[in-house]
């Protein structure tokens, strides 16, 4: 199968690391569904930049903390399958998060209950329903964080729905062994989106300890990210399976 006949499935592709991950994949001739929550507009602008390139994409809304969307998405996604010729899609990358902040005496139960909706029970559900739509062969990236390695206090309940994560990529590559699905986690380190009100990015002072910290000396930036995820995906890396992988530039090692 050519590169140019793979389909991808990315949650949060409309901005950051979902949208840097997206125009990777189509720079290598990789269509994707791409799906976001609340800004069209967003959405709309990478499947442009996308259609660009000479490569399919579409965007489909998705709530990825809310359940009970996920059977109707999964209709939309054979839809679109249906009507790009396919019946399955090949790379399934678990991007979509919210960022969530507050020490452990703080957090609260209803902060605690919509980090875990999108970050593990979202990511859990939705891969059990999209399994039937993903192709023997194919591929799985789980977006964790550096935080499950770095501690930074006030991050606790967020690593800690990430940490979930990184042990159920574990299984899931045991499990989709036989169907020959890999299945790995990626871990970014601190990088310069709008994600945590864009603190990395925006905050002279955060910006420039974590360029401290890092062996490479700055923080990361979005393209440092998606192609790294689309080479992941390649024919080159077949044989990586149930890794967790930290793209941090080497920050706090």
């Amino acid at each position: 199968m050519s590169s140019s006949s793979h389909i991808a499935l990315v949650t949060g592709g409309s901005r950051g690391l979902g949208r840097s991950t997206v125009e990777a994949l189509a720079r290598r001739g990789v269509s994707s569904i791409l799906t976001y929550n609340t800004n069209a507009d967003a959405a709309a602008e990478v499947v442009a930049a996308v259609a660009a390139t000479g490569v399919r994409s579409i965007a489909l809304r998705l709530d990825t903390g809310d359940t009970g969307e996920f059977a109707a998405f999964a209709t939309a996604v054979r839809r679109v399958l249906a009507e790009w010729g396919a019946d399955r899609f090949d790379f399934l990358v678990n991007n979509a998060g919210t960022s969530h902040a507050g020490a452990l005496g703080q957090v609260t139960e209803a902060d605690f209950d919509a980090a875990y909706r999108v970050h593990v029970k979202g990511v859990f559900f939705l891969t059990q329903m999209l399994l039937p739509l993903i192709a023997d062969g194919g591929r799985i990236v789980n977006v964790s964080s550096g935080l499950t390695r770095i501690i930074y206090p006030g991050r606790i309940a967020y690593s800690a729905m990430k940490g979930a994560v990184e042990v159920m990529t574990r299984y899931m590559a045991k499990e989709l062994g036989p169907r020959r699905i890999a299945v790995n986690t990626v871990a970014p380190g601190a990088i310069q989106t709008d994600f945590s009100g864009g603190a990395v990015r925006d905050n002279p002072e955060i910006n420039r300890h974590i360029g401290e910290v890092t062996a490479l000396g700055r923080p990361g930036l979005p393209d440092d990210f998606g192609p790294m995820i689309a080479s992941l995906l390649s024919e080159d890396n077949r044989w990586i399976n149930a890794q967790r992988i930290e793209v941090s530039g080497g920050q706090a090692i």
